[in-house]
């Protein structure tokens, strides 16, 4: 299931994707063919990666995209011409998409998602592009960063009040695929099939006379399932002693109580206080679940001190993906009417690839993330020896003989998904599974190694090539 519906999502777009669409139409060039790379720049967080999320949505609403009378009559309350208007009746996106899988680990200025198809579609559908996968893609990676903090112990996500609007709906998805073990967004388990998970508010024991009552009453109707909060009067002179009562009083009725939860003050301390108080009730098997403006920071130091805590609830700064307000994915023109295009700029580092390009995963000896590989679609990657970086070209990579790995494949042809996309809870195993083959260099969350990303001699001639042509086109050097 997706967020979106067909009725409105052909207006899912900026207004310059309609303009421009319409200028190609009327100038004759409808039926020219176009190929745009997705790829980003910068990895967010000051991090070594990227988790690449948000496919799954973007096919789906890629397949619903179309214009209703509605938005027709809309659209011509805008000044968009009659002759674009009739061409809108009949849209759908007929193209072909080529991406990596949703989940995988990826790093900047790789091709990691492609879409070829006549320029009018091809353009049409860039902002959903961008907005679906740097969103999603922003969380995906904060929620794994968060994930390596808690390492074994498993963490919810508790952010839909913090979001920003519906977008935590997409949000709370990416968490999954990221590393949440649970999400407190009933409506993204419902859509995407998500475990869902939740507590109590101080709310529920401010409503009635004392806690003790509060929190046997919630047992009463949670036995097999009550986490209570101990933290709405005094964590350690009332919280925890009523908690240990109400468990006491389930044990007798043959259930136990899952866990307390800590939602304020020194999480390190209070957690340790709460271990001894528990074991000492013999009540070990007692979890202790905190939350409170965490982030993989502060789960590292509650680490560090040995705080005995077994699941965290992660909101704010996961869901709003703080302190990065966006990831810079971007959408850029690669072949026009198979001609090779390239965006020039006085830093190299700005300058697009031009073509039809691969993307290759070379492997080490013990089959760990190597170097990846830029090659144009028609080179054999057995017979690139070398990569080079693209900004200093002098400096090149062997990868002569290694194991290597396309990580590119087919998802859309035709107006149809031709490869299904997993669930969320899938694309974190496969997620797992990549970032276990990742060097621990690349996952440190301070001053990170570096990645390295290369293309091949061929792709290099190409880009200096076509720079050539361009430059000269308008009497450059």
């Amino acid at each position: 299931m997706t967020t979106f519906t067909s009725e409105t999502l052909g207006l899912y777009t900026d207004y310059y994707e309609l303009s421009m669409a319409q200028g190609y139409l009327l100038a004759g060039k409808k039926d020219e063919s176009a190929v745009f790379d997705y790829f980003f720049r910068t990895n967010p967080f000051d991090g070594g990666f990227l988790v690449f999320a948000g496919l799954a949505d973007l096919l789906n609403a890629i397949l619903a995209f179309q214009y209703s009378e509605e938005n027709l009559d809309y659209l011509k309350k805008l000044g968009l011409l009659p002759d674009f208007i009739d061409y809108l009746k009949e849209f759908r996106f007929n193209g072909t998409i080529i991406s990596v899988r949703e989940g995988e680990l990826v790093f900047p200025n790789e091709p990691i998602l492609r879409v070829e198809g006549n320029i009018i579609e091809a353009q049409l559908i860039e902002t959903l592009v961008l907005n679906i996968l740097n969103f999603q893609s922003l969380i995906a990676t904060k929620s794994f960063r968060v994930k390596l903090a808690c390492g074994d112990k498993p963490f919810s996500e508790f952010g839909l009040r913090r979001a920003h609007g519906t977008g935590g709906i997409q949000a709370s998805r990416a968490a999954i695929i990221g590393g949440a073990s649970s999400t407190s967004n009933v409506y993204t388990g419902f859509l995407y099939n998500t475990p869902v998970s939740g507590t109590m508010a101080h709310s529920w024991i401010q409503s009635f006379g004392d806690e003790l009552t509060a929190f046997r009453e919630y047992a009463r109707f949670n036995p097999e399932n009550s986490i209570l909060l101990v933290d709405t009067y005094d964590t350690l002179r009332s919280g925890i002693p009523n908690a240990i009562i109400v468990a006491k009083e389930l044990e007798k009725s043959g259930n136990r109580l899952v866990g307390i939860r800590l939602d304020s003050g020194d999480l390190a301390y209070l957690s340790k206080k709460a271990r001894k108080m528990l074991d000492t009730a013999s009540l070990s098997y007692i979890k202790i679940i905190v939350s409170n403006q965490l982030n993989e920071y502060v789960i590292n130091s509650l680490h560090e001190q040995n705080a005995p805590i077994d699941l965290f609830g992660v909101g704010t700064e996961l869901i709003t993906g703080k302190p990065d307000a966006s990831l810079d994915g971007v959408y850029k023109l690669a072949l026009s009417n198979e001609i090779p295009c390239m965006k020039i700029s006085e830093n190299i580092e700005k300058m697009t690839f031009p073509g039809r390009k691969s993307l290759y995963r070379y492997f080490d000896a013990e089959g760990n993330f190597y170097r990846d590989g830029i090659l144009l679609e028609d080179e054999d990657p057995d017979t690139c020896e070398c990569i080079f970086n693209p900004i200093y070209p002098d400096k090149w990579t062997s990868v002569a003989g290694l194991n290597w790995e396309l990580l590119h494949q087919k998802v859309y042809e035709n107006s149809t998904i031709i490869f299904p996309q997993p669930e969320p809870k899938l694309s974190q195993e496969f997620l797992f599974s990549r970032a276990s083959r990742l060097p621990d260099e690349h996952k440190r969350f301070i001053m990170p190694h570096i990645y390295k990303v290369g293309s091949s001699k061929q792709l290099l001639n190409l880009r200096d090539k076509t720079r050539r042509e361009i430059s000269e086109s308008f009497g450059g050097n």
